[in-house]
Parts: structure tokens; C-alpha cells; sequence
């Protein structure tokens, strides 16, 4: 019984390690001079909290209609 214990530890300790020698070989570096670099940037001010509630009241009242919407095209 104490051999499958060691042997279960094992086993775990050898997966993780052939996980992360993946990982680090796999992994390229990323050169920040590289002239194909899409950059997306992104202006805009930040909602109040008054438009934060009003954008999600809105949301939900939107995914309400389309649910019941859905329903009835159902029956």
C-alpha cells in the first residue's frame, strides 16, 4: 500500500513538472520593438454611477424582451 502512495506522488510531481517544461519552452518572448505589433488604444471618459445603473437597466430590460420574445415564438 505504501508503494502506491509513492508511486501516486510521484506521478503527480512528474506531471506538473512536464506541465511547466511546456510551458517554458513553448513560451516565445515577446519583442516590444516589433514593427507588426498591433497596439489598439482605447479613448473614452469613465461612466458615472448613475450611467453605470442606467446602462444596466437597460441591458436587462433589453435580455427580458429578447427572452420573452423567444418564449412566445415558441408556443
Amino acid at each position: 500500500m505504501n508503494v502506491l502512495k509513492n508511486f501516486e506522488a510521484v506521478f503527480v510531481v512528474t506531471a506538473a513538472l512536464a506541465c511547466a517544461a511546456t510551458y517554458a519552452l513553448e513560451t516565445t518572448p515577446v519583442n516590444a520593438a516589433d514593427a507588426n505589433m498591433q497596439v489598439v488604444v482605447v479613448s473614452a471618459k469613465r461612466l458615472t454611477p448613475e450611467q453605470k445603473l442606467q446602462s444596466v437597466l437597460e441591458e436587462r430590460a433589453t435580455t427580458m424582451a429578447a427572452d420573452t420574445s423567444a418564449k412566445e415564438s415558441k408556443i
